[in-house]
């Protein structure tokens, strides 16, 4: 502001220990966080115990902090607070993770009763129970005449390191709240 023929004066902000700051320049440092019903958007990179790249998103995906998204807690709760431009690492017992291996998931096959779409390693095979729900297992290994189905998921009983970017922040929707995702994503769940 200008003060007559005097020099020139700004107002400042009182801030805790940055008094001195220009009011224009306040709104600067007031960053929004992550807190409940903000739509978060992030990248991430999942690492095996070796730290090996298992997993990795580039393209941010969003959900609603706090609205029941399908997100993982742990990393929910490790965004809570953090400002876009953040980045936080996680490390995820299997509790927290992909969960404990369970060995009921586990199948030995003779190769002979195995159609030949599915006798590779990696090859994918869904299965259904009698309530229509499917699961996919994967072919694991292929050894002396015999196949191996495995249904737990890859890294099920280990920990695993998340590296979490937190791309964009804003207020959500109600519709958004409601289900938990961002108007435009896909229905499924975020890791």
């Amino acid at each position: 502001m200008k003060g007559g023929n005097g020099p020139d004066v700004q107002r400042k902000v009182s801030y805790g220990l940055h008094s001195d700051i220009p009011a224009r320049q306040f709104r600067a440092l007031t960053m929004v966080t992550v807190t409940r019903n903000k739509l978060v958007f992030i990248t991430y990179s999942i690492l095996d115990a070796r730290g090996m790249v298992v997993e990795q998103h580039d393209i941010p995906v969003g959900f609603v902090h706090g609205a029941n998204s399908g997100i993982l807690p742990a990393i929910e709760a490790a965004v809570a607070g953090r400002s876009v431009g953040e980045r936080i690492e996680i490390t995820l017992s299997p509790e927290e993770g992909y969960g404990e291996r369970d060995e009921s998931l586990v199948y030995v096959e003779e190769l002979d009763n195995v159609p030949p779409e599915f006798r590779r390693v990696g090859a994918e095979v869904l299965f259904e129970n009698q309530a229509g729900e499917t699961k996919a297992f994967y072919v694991t290994s292929i050894e002396d005449g015999k196949l191996t189905l495995d249904g737990n998921p890859s890294l099920a009983g280990q920990s695993v390191t998340c590296l979490v970017n937190v791309t964009e922040i804003r207020d959500a929707t109600p519709e958004e709240i409601r289900n938990g995702r961002p108007l435009d994503a896909a229905s499924g769940t975020v890791h």
